[in-house]
């Protein structure tokens, strides 16, 4: 009975958010509407390192990005920071920060802080064009506050609010989203598992500053006036990941995960993508993924030349490895290396390094 009731609450959500899922069905046509793109970019070295794909089965702090729902199974307190170098060669670089704290018996609080910057630019102005002294530095940054909880041993389900901010030396833009998801985990070794996460909900934004104003002469004044300009508004770039993943437990220090996720985009491509992870007890783990969207492969054109149709700079696989080191077997506390890669075209791909801390 205990069963029926968790498969049929979990059916409800799904159907609840069947709509949602059908709305925000990816439109290659509404590419660039959207702003705060960065909201996309995945900032987390494990959980990259295979492509996305476990969003059924991530744990800890990185669920922040996929699912929150896996925020849930932190036992304790869980610290991590990651930094990554995004399209190496571009000068973007991005640094995340995350907190998960076990709050009561089920509940967890998690906080995190996203920045990504891109050095220093030179400052022109239309009547100094080569301007050389004066420089800028755009940022973009998130904050996301978030609640977990386990609502039996198989259903875990939570939500973020999430700030957002963007701007440049005269010009800035602030908005708030929303993200949900659940995660339900059966099996009899609880080795199967399912996720539904909607991401990046909320109203629009626009920019404000004086970037957008200029001093101009009104007909019939002679003193000149300040006009601002306005700007318009745009879409965050919500999306819904779907996903599923099964543990194949070789032995009692061997296990392998495949995973799979779909996820839909309102304004880009829908992407499919699988993964596998290869875990030796808790001490190091091995991933690969690869993520496909419609025109992302090579085609065969006539002669020896070939054509792609890909909107992303990203080419499709990824990889990565972590390190743990136990710290104190009692506490269960201990001390982990991540690493990812994602390759892309052009650039050097995309490197993410993190340090992760459970206590």
């Amino acid at each position: 009975m205990k069963r029926i009731y968790k498969i049929s609450a979990l059916l409800i959500l799904i159907i609840t958010l069947f709509p949602v899922i059908r709305l925000t069905a990816g439109n290659e046509d509404r590419s660039g509407q959207a702003g705060a793109s960065e909201l996309l970019i995945n900032p987390w070295a494990r959980s990259s390192g295979w492509g996305g794909a476990n969003s059924a089965a991530v744990r800890g702090v990185e669920s922040m990005y996929m699912n929150i729902a896996g925020t849930a199974f932190t036992k304790k307190t869980e610290l991590i920071f990651v930094r990554t170098s995004w399209l190496k060669g571009s000068g973007v670089n991005i640094n995340n920060f995350g907190l998960s704290q076990k709050v009561g018996e089920t509940g967890v609080l998690s906080f995190s802080v996203t920045s990504m910057t891109f050095g220093e630019i030179q400052r022109t102005t239309v009547d100094l064009p080569e301007d050389g002294q004066n420089t800028f530095s755009p940022n973009l940054m998130n904050i996301g506050i978030s609640y977990a909880k386990a609502f039996s041993n198989s259903i875990y389900g939570g939500v973020t609010f999430r700030i957002i901010s963007e701007s440049i030396s005269d010009a800035t833009a602030q908005g708030i989203a929303l993200d949900a998801g659940i995660q339900y985990v059966t099996g009899e070794k609880e080795n199967i598992k399912f996720g539904i996460a909607l991401k990046n909900v909320g109203p629009r934004m626009k920019f404000k500053g004086d970037g957008l104003s200029f001093r101009g002469f009104i007909p019939g004044n002679v003193n000149q006036f300040t006009v601002e300009q306005r700007s318009a508004e745009f879409e965050l770039p919500s999306l819904i990941n779907i996903g599923a993943a099964y543990d194949f437990h070789i032995n009692n220090k061997n296990r392998l995960t495949a995973a799979g996720n779909f996820t839909s985009n309102s304004f880009t491509k829908d992407q499919y993508i699988l993964g596998l992870e290869y875990g030796f007890m808790s001490y190091l783990m091995l991933r690969v993924g690869y993520s496909y969207e419609k025109g992302i492969a090579y085609k065969s054109t006539k002669g020896t030349t070939k054509s792609s149709e890909r909107t992303s700079g990203f080419t499709g696989p990824s990889a990565g490895f972590t390190v743990e080191i136990p710290l104190n077997k009692e506490k269960e506390s201990s001390f982990g290396l991540d690493y990812s890669y994602r390759a892309s075209n052009p650039f050097q791909g995309t490197h993410s390094i993190g340090v992760r801390i459970n206590l």
